[in-house]
């Protein structure tokens, strides 16, 4: 009974003794989550949460393939590609990891209720998957698609038991957030974030942060605040009006890296009347503008984007003229800088027919895109300036967000984050013409449709050749730009804080997860 008593006592004080050494780590991040689904929303802080919890049959960092939940794939014929999957592998409640649930979780994002921006351009291609013998899985795609494995790398799998007819409500409540991921959630209030803890069935290393809590601050001068308080240990999107605080505290350290996101504007290609575009007396115009191809090229050459991202974006942004950024798979470097020119952009509105301009609204989400509002309120007064009154519609995201997919503006403001590192993701999902059914356009807001972009869209995705899949992309940014299909803005550094001890090292594009931070 000694015995007994004494072993318990060492027990309890070595699990004390653990937690007192536990690892915490605490995050203030700044994009809103619509559900802790990973495979409701293509939006940016969605899928750094599904990082916590769930993995990918490939997983890319920087434009590199790397085994995730598969261990490797090969291309067996003209359309279909053979997945060995990891072995040993388990859901967080014990269960294994089987094909079944791989075949499920590709199936699911086709149908994937109440999504306002799906994932089904990873998966358009794929036809069918099938068990060729346990743990081999063959995909077989509609047309030959030598990007199927990028395509993967942002398709987080969920477990067919647990997911079957759960809601978003399940897997905000836990219920349904069985993954195979680091982390296991602990608690979720939507609106404030969650907290997570280690994983201990999970196949890969160890996590360094036995704890994160993982805080919504969407205000950057209160994350800012919250970081130099102590209160927590990293902020993601930090703001340029915070930069130079921060970067003069010594309690603190700035960590800054160019990015992909881009800021673009979108203009509607509805030929419908619409009612944020108007005559001068405020009277709806019979043809829309924005579809005539010097309209555009006008309200283009009429932003002074270097003025923009040097007083507004204070050089946290590198001015765009293209979606991809510079040095990127995809960036065409022969086109040219989009010039500023107000005389221009008269020039050609007149000669459109609207020598005396209109009135036209811009929307923009309140509480999605680091200094969106101030960019577009600068835009207005640029448009203004050559006789396109233009007014500013501030709204929160839900409610942007929604109105945008329906194409209900006249002109929306998206921030893309190229997340998968080339090219023909945005021509997928925000320059392809919509067309839900094969997965195309799912951000398309202004629904902007060329059959050129298409056939670059089907060239890009059937090509082997590197060289010469790039070689297609950079003609399609090319196209589009000629066509002045979206009016490209800036493309944003991605900009974190830390406490002083601690390192912080993008994983992949914009995401903030806690395998990003190390300790010096």
């Amino acid at each position: 009974m000694k015995k007994r008593v004494l072993a318990a006592i060492a027990a309890s004080l070595l699990a004390a003794g653990n937690m007192a050494h536990a690892e915490e780590l605490t995050i203030a991040f700044a994009d809103n989550l619509s559900s802790l689904d990973p495979q409701l929303n293509n939006f940016a802080g969605d899928r750094s949460a599904g990082l916590f919890f769930f993995d990918m049959l490939v997983n890319n960092y920087h434009n590199k393939l790397l085994p995730g939940l598969a261990t490797e794939w090969k291309n067996t014929g003209p359309t279909t590609w053979e997945f060995k999957l990891r072995q040993g592998v388990k859901w967080s409640d014990g269960t294994p990891f089987t094909t079944e649930d791989v075949i499920y979780s590709i199936e699911r994002i086709r149908k994937v209720p109440g999504s306002v921006a799906p994932f089904t351009g990873y998966v358009r291609t794929i036809k069918s998957v099938t068990e060729k013998e346990p743990g081999t899985l063959v995909f077989e795609t509609t047309i030959p698609n030598p990007g199927l494995p990028l395509n993967l790398a942002s398709v987080h799998l969920v477990q067919k038991k647990s997911t079957e007819n759960a809601t978003s409500d399940d897997f905000n409540s836990g219920k349904a957030l069985i993954g195979t991921g680091p982390y296991k959630l602990v608690s979720y209030t939507p609106g404030a974030g969650f907290k997570v803890e280690a994983n201990p069935t999970y196949w890969g290393e160890k996590p360094l942060w036995d704890k994160v809590s993982y805080r919504y601050v969407a205000n950057a001068a209160t994350r800012s605040t919250a970081l130099l308080s102590g209160d927590v240990d990293v902020i993601d999107k930090v703001s340029v009006a915070d930069l130079k605080k921060l970067e003069g505290d010594d309690k603190v350290k700035v960590y800054a890296y160019n990015g992909l996101r881009v800021f673009l504007l979108q203009p509607s290609f509805n030929p419908q009347p619409n009612k944020f575009i108007t005559d001068n007396s405020g009277k709806p115009l019979d043809k829309n503008p924005l579809l005539d191809l010097k309209v555009r090229q006008a309200l283009s050459l009429a932003i002074n984007r270097d003025a923009i991202a040097d007083r507004i974006l204070q050089g946290s942004v590198t001015v765009a003229d293209q979606w991809m950024p510079k040095d990127s798979i995809g960036y065409n470097p022969n086109i040219k800088p989009i010039a500023f020119d107000a005389q221009k952009a008269k020039e050609l509105l007149k000669e459109a027919g609207y020598p005396d301009g209109f009135n036209l609204t811009i929307h923009v989400p309140t509480d999605r895109y680091p200094m969106a509002p101030e960019t577009v309120q600068a835009v207005a007064q640029f448009w203004s300036r050559i006789g396109v009154k233009t007014q500013v519609s501030v709204v929160p995201w839900a409610v942007y967000s929604s109105a945008a997919r329906k194409n209900e503006y006249a002109m929306s403001v998206i921030a893309w984050g190229n997340g998968t590192g080339e090219g023909s993701y945005a021509m997928v999902n925000i320059l392809a013409t919509v067309n839900p059914d094969k997965g195309l356009g799912a951000s398309n807001w202004g629904h902007y449709s060329s059959q050129k972009l298409d056939d670059y869209l089907k060239q890009a995705t059937e090509e082997f050749d590197d060289a010469k899949r790039e070689k297609i992309m950079q003609d399609a940014a090319q196209s589009v730009s000629d066509e002045v299909g979206v009016i490209p803005m800036f493309h944003y550094k991605n900009i974190w804080a830390a406490r002083k001890g601690l390192v912080v090292k993008p994983l992949s594009s914009d995401r903030t997860v806690p395998v990003m931070v190390t300790k010096e």
